[in-house]
């Protein structure tokens, strides 16, 4: 069982930007594809961005495409999410998974990682 560990969250301006970072340990992430998710106050929690094994493939929601990029670094398990140009409603708990067709693959969730962007 891999142990996830988001953090990197913060309050921000809009326009600003924070890179959030989710340490996994238990087990390597690194035969997962990952996604980062996120849920606002009252909502869903919804796909935000996704990375396969190799790190070549990146895929993100409509909402974020253009500001959002993430990465990975296999040989320190973890995984990232650098936003750019931040808007009110980024505003949520992001969180990490292994990830298929934009949906996690377990129903365990970390703490995840507040993000808050005032105007």
């Amino acid at each position: 069982q891999v142990q996830l560990v988001e953090s990197g969250g913060g309050s921000v301006q809009a326009g600003g930007s924070l890179t959030l970072s989710c340490a996994a340990s238990g087990r390597a992430t690194s035969i997962f594809n990952m996604g980062w998710f996120r849920q606002a106050p009252g909502k869903e929690r919804e796909f935000v961005a996704g990375i396969s094994v190799s790190g070549r493939r990146t895929y993100y929601a409509d909402s974020v495409k253009g500001r959002f990029t993430i990465s990975r670094d296999n040989a320190k398990n973890t995984i990232y999410l650098r936003m750019v140009n931040l808007k009110p409603e980024d505003t949520a708990v992001y969180y990490c998974n292994p990830e298929s067709d934009r949906r996690a693959t377990r129903d365990y969730w970390g703490q995840g990682t507040q993000v808050t962007v005032s105007s």
